[in-house]
């Protein structure tokens, strides 16, 4: 197994937080049901993190609240991601199955809520993570997928990953920032960012959500 690396600190790096901290995520919704979409941009709106704009503004991350997951809410998923922005997508639902959540993932979410768990604060953190490239996944939604048990996906690459490629994926699988899986695996948050990179390049894969998705079913994990 590779030597952890020691944690690399310096002015960029600070210099990168406080800008951040300072600048609200912008923030779009978009809901089938126009109750759900008062109702969402209401709770964010009295988010002190968070900018909320209008559908055709550009934002860094698109919530899409829906009552259940289905083809049109997966179009709606994939349209967004295809956007010249390229928001991130939050995808909020009142039924979100093990089957519903894969197919959002690979549909390019990289955020998943229910609407039961999805109070103000909870759906800010979810926005801010999925902001800076982190996805945000139930653990109990994760425990589901495990249990699952579907059939692998056929890999675009030979071989399986690392230890340091798994000891990382699996922290993002748990929910952990860049930040936090650096400090617990004393990388360097470069370095791990590095590796999702890795991970996603060489089995073609949309984001860190997408890679914890492709992971499981394919028994990484």
């Amino acid at each position: 197994m590779t030597r952890p690396e020691a944690a690399e600190t310096g002015p960029t790096h600070a210099v990168a937080m406080d800008k951040e901290i300072s600048e609200p995520v912008r923030v779009s919704v978009v809901a089938l049901d126009p109750m759900l979409e008062v109702g969402a941009t209401s709770a964010l709106r009295s988010c002190p993190d968070v900018e909320v704009v209008l559908p055709s503004e550009h934002a860094a991350v698109t919530v899409v609240v829906v009552d259940e997951v289905d083809q049109r809410v997966l179009d709606i998923v994939r349209t967004t991601r295809a956007e010249p922005y390229r928001p991130e997508v939050v995808l909020v639902a009142t039924e979100l199955a093990p089957t519903d959540a894969l197919q959002a993932i690979v549909a390019g979410a990289s955020g998943l809520l229910r609407r039961w768990e999805a109070d103000r604060t909870r759906l800010a953190g979810v926005v801010s993570a999925a902001a800076t490239g982190d996805c945000t996944v139930p653990s109990e939604l994760l425990d589901q997928l495990l249990d699952y048990g579907a059939s692998p996906l056929t890999p675009t690459s030979s071989g399986g990953l690392t230890d340091r490629e798994r000891a990382v994926l699996a922290l993002v699988a748990d929910g952990h920032e860049t930040d936090e899986i650096a400090t617990r695996l004393c990388y360097s948050s470069r370095t791990v960012t590095s590796v999702v990179h890795d991970i996603t390049r060489r089995f073609r894969l949309r984001n860190r959500a997408h890679a914890v998705a492709y992971a499981l079913r394919a028994g990484l994990l």
